[in-house]
């Protein structure tokens, strides 16, 4: 990720996947997308060539990413927040992104919304793919007076998981695909809320170091697919001894490989 010369002082302009792309995003508060995103994106396979919804989507490095990678996938960035919805858009607008600008839109709304209000805004069962990055950390571990980067990275309540995952199945069509980022320790939640909704679970943890604990785990699942789960080799994302990027690592993020191998 790096910066252009775009930058203002209440945003920046950021380049991924080595300029394939670029995300306007606030400069000092809230959420700013980075590693977790770039993850996130290059869970789908890179053959992947259908409509994917981006679930509270921020400034849309995630779903973007995955419009980066895949030429032929169409995008929906699906975000709450109203001055995150309007980075998405103008991260869309950017002259940088005019390659992928037709095939991106955003959706403003919550979700975590009914089933009536989410009807009314998006068809049920029309997209191929989901990808979500929950506010997954507590309160007392993240407490911070940015209520915009609260909002982001704090879950309100532990019915995060399972609200989400039951948006995701009633967009997402019978056979399609879900992707999830969390912390490991959600790991038995996530699992537990997939299963009314999504099978052939694949669970990838990714570590800082070879010696160290895994810091994230990303989940891939089928919407209605056996109940099977498997675990996939692990990535570590640094090198022995140096805080540079695995070349594993580096090619995943920045939009050369996918996450899976597919």
């Amino acid at each position: 990720m790096q910066l252009t010369s775009d930058d203002t002082a209440d945003h920046t302009v950021d380049a991924f996947h080595r300029g394939a792309f670029y995300v306007a995003q606030p400069a000092r508060k809230g959420h700013r997308a980075g590693t977790d995103a770039m993850m996130l994106a290059a869970s789908v396979p890179s053959s992947f060539a259908g409509h994917l919804i981006d679930l509270g989507s921020g400034a849309g490095a995630a779903g973007l990413g995955v419009a980066s990678r895949c030429p032929r996938a169409h995008v929906t960035l699906l975000e709450r927040s109203p001055e995150m919805v309007a980075y998405a858009r103008r991260s869309i607008a950017l002259a940088e992104n005019a390659h992928i600008a037709a095939r991106s839109a955003v959706v403003k709304a919550d979700v975590r919304m009914p089933a009536k209000e989410r009807r009314a805004l998006v068809e049920n069962a029309s997209f191929d793919w989901a990808i979500m990055n929950p506010p997954f950390n507590s309160a007392l571990d993240h407490a911070t007076p940015d209520p915009l980067r609260r909002e982001a990275h704090v879950m309100e309540d532990a019915g995060v998981f399972r609200d989400w995952l039951a948006t995701a199945a009633a967009l997402v069509r019978r056979g399609g695909g879900i992707s999830v980022i969390a912390r490991p320790h959600s790991l038995n939640h996530i699992l537990e809320a997939m299963r009314p909704h999504f099978g052939r679970q694949e669970i990838k943890p990714l570590y800082p170091r070879i010696e160290k604990a895994a810091i994230r785990v990303v989940v891939r699942a089928r919407r209605g697919g056996a109940d099977e789960i498997s675990l996939a080799p692990p990535l570590v994302l640094h090198e022995p001894g140096s805080n540079r990027l695995s070349q594993a690592a580096d090619s995943i993020s920045n939009g050369r490989a996918s996450l899976f191998g597919d």
